[in-house]
């Protein structure tokens, strides 16, 4: 449990490192052409991930975020104990990281993000995000594990342009985020709205691939 806890820890810092480093680097690289930054942005972190899943994937399972944990925990494949120690690793994982890209950049380590993302919109787009990469992970769990990784990777690249919300997709990614005042960061006010967006399409992506893929389903 200790080695899967110190996964699940440092495989979510990393991410942040990856999601706020290369939002810092787009940035400034990109003078000011916010579409480039993004490109740069989401090509890191979709790379990124499909490489810290295949890392930290055998140890723990690499969820990286409270809304996977969560659906794990819904189908029965993980238990009350695990799931919160889970949780409490990824947040304190993701803090960690963000405080980690700062200091990569010269940044200032703390710092709180003043970049509001408001508007039933951005909510409703973090439901949709989060149903979407519930469902890449449950589909390829069940026809071709050893695809996931990718799988996840790219779905993640393609959200970031297909949701308004750039797909946080993930209460510990959103959490950190709003304690970067950097390119990929979040208002602390906009949390709220993008976590309920995420709980909302983990319980709705449980309920509806669960009864598409039951075996004894009609067809």
């Amino acid at each position: 449990m200790i080695r899967r806890i110190a996964a699940e820890c440092v495989g979510t810092a990393f991410l942040l490192a990856v999601v706020v480093g290369s939002g810092i680097m787009g940035d400034r690289l990109a003078a000011g052409n916010d579409a480039i930054a993004l490109l740069g942005n989401t090509i890191a972190t979709g790379a990124g991930l499909v490489v810290l899943i295949h890392i930290f994937g055998p140890v723990s399972g690499a969820h990286f975020n409270p809304a996977v944990t969560l659906a794990f925990l819904l189908r029965g494949e993980a238990d009350r104990r695990t799931a919160i120690s889970y949780v409490a690793a990824q947040l304190v994982g993701a803090v960690l990281g963000v405080w980690a890209a700062h200091a990569m950049f010269a940044e200032p380590i703390i710092q709180v993000s003043a970049r509001l993302r408001d508007g039933p919109s951005q909510g409703f787009a973090e439901c949709v995000a989060t149903f979407g990469l519930i469902g890449t992970i449950f589909g390829t769990h069940r026809s071709r594990p050893e695809f996931t990784p990718v799988a996840v990777g790219l779905y993640i690249t393609a959200a970031y342009w297909f949701t308004a919300s750039t797909s946080f997709a993930n209460p510990a990614v959103t959490i950190a985020r709003s304690l970067s005042d950097t390119f990929a960061g979040i208002a602390p006010a906009s949390v709220p709205l993008f976590i309920a967006g995420q709980i909302v399409g983990t319980f709705a992506a449980v309920g509806f691939f669960a009864w598409l893929f039951r075996e004894d389903c009609p067809q």
